[in-house]
């Protein structure tokens, strides 16, 4: 047994296993644990949309939350542009304060409701966040109603109002405002929740390993070919791959149960095109340092789940994981998934980026494989020998 442990240990493939299990397990401690440090932090830079209409009690409200609450906030003159701010993903909730507020709070048996929007077509932190939010934002805006001196604004708003009725009616208040929850681009179930993620992760890892199998394949072709056919036929192989695959996972999405608000054509043609950049990349990089790219690709994995916003808003990440995002094809791909799946605004903007991450990988791709010398061929004879 001894023997064959030392057989089984010699070939260098075997050694290459073991350091890439040890690899991924590096990589992912070190890149999982320091990029989702101090998220907790982080929830400041989360954004409030506010939407004052009532020019009493609101804005008393208003200016106490702008200065209470540790989240960022933004008054918007109208619901319209704040609604269109958050479907844009541009603010995490919208509180609107209707015209009526202050007179609902001063008359007996009505509640003020407080309406709250929260966009789900986002990771779902951010919803849980927000609905938290929004009750304590309402149990705040009881305490200040009270703390500022309701009764004299009240007494204000309607002199011929006696000051002790004034007086009993801000007492009140504590009980009488209310919070209305509302959601845009509801997301049915959990399943489909986690379906940008799943559908990255598995884009992501397929395309790494096909990139590396598409590595050893041109290797094997050897000397047959010249190296720019075989760049040609990898790189065709590649499109036609990332479109049947992206057709493939349509499918099994659609019959699944997934919820696809754009259609099964613009799910299609957009998977189709992650999957293309996912793979120019990885190629990209075993093309620049062979075997060795695997380790890149690796790397390139663990960053790409941390930073995207498929798990974690990436408002809460640190600005330095923040920052390299916006350089990753992930990060576009799960924000143009959840426009489709979910609802949003249309995948223009990110199927640019896409496209641009894409060319330079190719670029870069052809350029290595002309400039790069092609080793000599090694005969069957020196095999056997």
């Amino acid at each position: 047994m001894r023997q064959a442990i030392a057989a089984f240990l010699k070939p260098g493939t075997t050694k290459v296993g073991i350091i890439t299990a040890i690899t991924f397990q590096l990589l992912f401690s070190i890149i999982w644990m320091t990029g989702y440090a101090g998220v907790s932090d982080n929830t400041k830079n989360l954004k409030i949309a506010i939407v004052n209409e009532d020019q009493a009690m609101g804005s008393k409200i208003v200016q106490n939350l702008q200065s209470n609450l540790p989240f960022q906030t933004e008054v918007i003159a109208s619901n319209e542009e704040a609604q269109n701010k958050l479907n844009a993903r541009d603010v995490q909730m919208v509180m609107h304060i209707s015209p009526d507020f202050s007179k609902k709070l001063q008359t007996p048996g009505q509640t003020a409701p407080i309406a709250y929007t929260v966009n789900e077509s986002n990771p779902s932190m951010t919803k849980s966040i927000m609905q938290a939010v929004a009750g304590n934002i309402t149990a705040t805006v009881n305490k200040e109603a009270v703390a500022a001196g309701a009764s004299a604004v009240l007494t204000q708003m309607n002199p011929q109002l006696p000051a002790d009725q004034a007086a009993q009616i801000a007492q009140g208040l504590a009980s009488k405002v209310s919070s209305d929850i509302q959601s845009t681009n509801k997301v049915k179930d959990m399943p489909n929740q986690m379906l940008p993620m799943m559908l990255v992760l598995a884009s992501i890892v397929g395309t790494m390993i096909m990139g590396m199998n598409f590595s050893v394949s041109t290797n094997l072709i050897g000397a047959s070919l010249s190296k720019t056919q075989k760049m040609a036929a990898r790189i065709i192989i590649t499109v036609i791959a990332a479109v049947v695959v992206g057709l493939i996972s349509a499918i099994m999405v659609v019959s699944l149960g997934g919820h696809v608000d754009k259609g099964f054509a613009a799910l299609w043609g957009f998977e189709s095109l992650f999957l293309l950049t996912f793979a120019l990349v990885a190629q990209m990089f075993l093309t620049l340092f062979g075997n060795a790219g695997m380790l890149f690709n690796i790397a390139m994995l663990s960053l790409q789940l941390v930073s995207s916003g498929a798990i974690v808003p990436r408002e809460l990440l640190s600005n330095f994981y923040h920052a390299i995002s916006n350089f990753f094809p992930a990060t576009y791909a799960v924000n143009g998934l959840m426009n489709i799946l979910f609802g949003g605004p249309d995948v223009g903007s990110e199927v640019g980026y896409l496209l641009l991450i894409a060319g330079v990988a190719l670029v870069i791709d052809m350029l290595v494989v002309v400039v790069k010398k092609v080793k000599p061929a090694v005969s069957q004879t020196s095999l056997n020998a």
